[in-house]
């Protein structure tokens, strides 16, 4: 299990950022080029095993990344503080580099698209069923465009909003006809 402490979580986001980092050594360390960046990620992770660890369930080791970027001429700095469930024997600072790239793949391939393109955080269904049936029709529009070979879902979701005969044409005519 993965999660990434944010700021709305604060306790758990707070106790993260007070352990001992400076005092920790670099587990990994990655150098990117592309897309007109260069781009370092720092791992560091340390057990976090009660007493004196966190009070956050199930979490075995804290992680922090450090993303430094320079494009541009211009750097940036972002720092993450994800909790792992596997223990330190299980996964080593590499595995974790790789699991988090992957968690963020995940985030950018759909939940950015969620946020963004349709706007899900803005949306007004918060009771009962509303909020399931919605993502999951997102989730559904989303799937339909990526099958389509659709790189920008933006753009897909605008051409289908013009053509929506070709959306229902699709999906009834992948239904076999009875007699």
């Amino acid at each position: 299990m993965l999660v990434q402490a944010k700021a709305n979580q604060p306790t758990l986001f707070t106790q993260l950022k007070r352990l001992p980092w400076a005092q920790i050594p670099v587990g990994d360390r990655t150098r990117d080029r592309s897309h007109g960046r260069r781009e370092t990620r720092t791992v560091k992770a340390v057990i976090v095993a009660l007493p004196g660890g966190i009070a956050f369930p199930h979490a075995a080791q804290a992680v922090r990344i450090t993303r430094t970027r320079i494009v541009a001429g211009r750097t940036s700095r972002e720092t993450a503080y994800p909790t792992i469930s596997p223990p330190a024997g299980q996964a080593t600072a590499r595995d974790l580099q790789t699991w988090i790239r992957q968690h963020w793949h995940i985030e950018n391939r759909l939940h950015h698209v969620r946020d963004v393109t349709f706007r899900e955080d803005q949306h007004q269904a918060r009771t009962g069923n509303g909020p399931t049936i919605i993502a999951t029709l997102r989730n559904t529009a989303i799937g339909w465009h990526r099958t389509t070979g659709a790189t920008n879902i933006a753009r897909a979701t605008r051409h289908a909003n013009r053509r929506s005969h070709d959306l229902i044409t699709a999906v009834t005519s992948s239904y076999p006809t009875t007699q």
